[in-house]
């Protein structure tokens, strides 16, 4: 079996150029495929590869003091759904393009809401101080179409860019709500939610771990469909295994 994960940490990285050049070479080394962004705001990464080699690689990067606390949420496929190995260096880990989305200068998270309580607030219908539970899908059309959380708000966007200008109309009739923000891993809805609150959204929190970290800790309570991947296996279900388990082409 291919041991699969998705990791991001957001962490200032002062060497982004060389520290890909060495994360290039490791990989290479280990045989992994995937994608590693190295951005000055810190890492995400998509790697697949044999069990040992893969877990060698993390304990590796994580005798950086910088990269100890990545965390990496795992699922595993018969082939390696990756063609190659890219590794880029970037300004973002996901393009956002706007000031006061990155904890970095921030200065913090934006608040979070576990996988367990929010299953807890869906079978509810609300948070635990009673107000109502709207769920805020971050991700765009192509991937909501795939599965998302039942009842959530969904934006009709292409890129993550467009999310502030979609979500404009809606954010009156939000504004008694407790909103949680969600996408495949935890980026896109960790950079929404800082962003949001900047702008007086002070209702909305991010679902620590995204999607697929909600999968690993709950299953698919509250989720109609799959979570679309950006891999050869275009999708993974709540029990986290691939839509698709064919090798990656080039």
């Amino acid at each position: 079996m291919i041991l699969n994960i998705a990791a991001y940490l957001f962490v200032a990285i002062d060497d982004a150029g060389s520290l890909a050049d060495r994360l290039r070479e490791r990989a290479v080394a280990d045989d992994l495929r995937g994608s590693m962004l190295v951005t000055p705001e810190g890492l995400n990464l998509f790697l697949a590869g044999a069990e040992p080699a893969l877990r060698a690689f993390l304990a590796w990067l994580r005798e950086d003091p910088r990269f100890a606390p990545l965390h990496a949420k795992e699922s595993w496929s018969e082939t390696v759904p990756f063609a190659k190995l890219k590794v880029k260096r970037k300004d973002e880990i996901i393009a956002f393009r706007r000031e006061h989305a990155s904890p970095l200068e921030v200065g913090r998270r934006a608040p979070a809401v576990d996988p367990p309580t929010l299953a807890r607030w869906i079978v509810q219908g609300h948070d635990d101080a009673g107000r109502r539970l709207v769920l805020l899908d971050t991700r765009n059309r192509e991937e909501v179409g795939f599965g998302t959380f039942k009842d959530a708000l969904t934006l009709p966007i292409d890129n993550f860019t467009d999310l502030p200008a979609a979500l404009a109309p809606h954010r009156d009739a939000l504004r008694d709500a407790t909103v949680v923000s969600f996408c495949t891993g935890g980026i896109r809805c960790e950079k929404a939610a800082l962003w949001l609150r900047h702008d007086g959204m002070d209702n909305l929190l991010q679902l620590e771990g995204g999607i697929l970290g909600y999968f690993e800790r709950v299953g698919g309570a509250g989720y109609d469909g799959r979570c679309f991947v950006f891999d050869a296996r275009v999708a993974l279900d709540p029990q986290l295994a691939p839509l698709a388990d064919g090798p990656a082409v080039a």
